[in-house]
């Protein structure tokens, strides 16, 4: 049993500063996520790419973002379960909760704090009958290492970004790369839709418009592809493959989270946001893109506040009747739970004064 004073369900960035935020407050934390790394959606999705509204950042990779709060949150010591997602929540007579994961880690706090951005995201599968059949086996929905694809023949589905962006990247790492797209028109950015069309010239990608990919063969691994196309006089196309990629995004979805008995509105969960972003269950809170409420804006910045008003909060609910005085950075400096302290500037302090 793993004992906290608040337990986070989600790792992204919002769960990531709450650490921070209860640190200050003297609150342990642990964090659950079902991503084998911290980071959430800036990790596992977009690493590369930039955000331009942090504060005092005109712009920041989100997996530099993530490299900065996991900086910041050293001192406060927080434990992680990675790659297992919360499963079960269990209220006991005193308040407290216990949330068990789908492989059966048990975690008990006064405190559970769900900051699951979206939710847990699960890939737009094209329809195609045989498809779970090779997941593993040369099918993936988004592409974690591409090393993996050197040397070998890959076939990506789709019209966006993330299509486009893998297509160009391993024309020069795969032997053969090809691109499937239902449409003529690509939805990504128009450099890379150039690139792309550069790179088919060249003979580096195979580009395919106006068809689909609708079936599937092979034994124990993926063999070739079928592309059908949206011309009759083209018929259907014959792709020796050893990967297929189609990326079509994803779906986000609460997971077993929805089961808990949370109040739900649109794939959301509802929150007190006029006092301290509590839920529906008294000692479950919500921050981050996971709540919802009137006036809610899904954005990193939000999570953030919300993160600093809810740890207030808690810290009454776990030291009921201790009073508790809030002291700025800038004066109190930072100090884990280690003893090691990070001193507020002199000169900082005298500028407020």
């Amino acid at each position: 049993m793993i004992k906290t004073d608040i337990l986070i369900i989600g790792a992204g960035p919002t769960g990531l500063f709450t650490v921070f935020e209860a640190g200050l407050l003297k609150l342990k934390c642990h964090l659950i996520d079902a991503l084998p790394q911290p980071g959430g959606q800036c990790s596992e999705i977009y690493p590369k790419k930039p955000i331009y509204d942090i504060p005092a950042f005109p712009e920041i990779l989100a997996g530099d973002l993530v490299t900065n709060l996991m900086e910041q949150i050293k001192p406060f010591e927080a434990g992680f379960t990675l790659g297992e997602r919360a499963e079960t929540l269990d209220r006991q007579e005193d308040g407290s909760f216990i949330v068990t994961t789908n492989k059966g880690t048990k975690h008990h706090a006064p405190v559970v704090v769900i900051a699951g951005g979206l939710g847990s995201f699960e890939p737009r599968k094209p329809p195609i009958g045989n498809i779970t059949d090779f997941e593993d086996k040369g099918v993936a929905y988004m592409i974690k290492d591409p090393e993996v694809y050197r040397d070998k023949k890959v076939v990506i589905a789709g019209g966006g970004d993330s299509a486009l962006d893998w297509a160009i990247f391993l024309a020069d790492v795969a032997s053969e790369v090809s691109l499937v797209h239902r449409r003529n028109e690509f939805r990504g950015a128009l450099d890379s839709v150039e690139k792309a069309a550069e790179l088919a010239k060249a003979g580096k990608i195979k580009l395919f418009t106006e068809a689909e990919v609708k079936k599937l063969y092979g034994d124990d691994h993926l063999e070739a592809v079928v592309v059908k196309h949206n011309d009759p006089e083209k018929g259907e196309t014959y792709v020796e493959v050893d990967n297929f990629i189609p990326l079509f995004g994803l779906s986000p979805k609460l997971g077993p989270i929805g089961d808990w008995g949370l109040e739900i509105e649109r794939n959301a969960i509802k929150v007190n946001n006029a006092k301290d972003y509590q839920t529906n269950i008294p000692g479950v809170f919500a921050i981050g893109d996971v709540n919802t409420y009137e006036g809610k804006l899904k954005l990193i910045l939000s999570g953030f506040h919300e993160a600093a008003v809810m740890c207030q909060f808690a810290y009454q609910l776990i030291n009921p009747g201790k009073r508790y005085v809030m002291k700025y950075t800038t004066v109190g400096g930072v100090e884990g739970f280690d003893g090691s302290k990070k001193e507020a500037k002199k000169e900082v302090v005298q500028s407020i004064a």
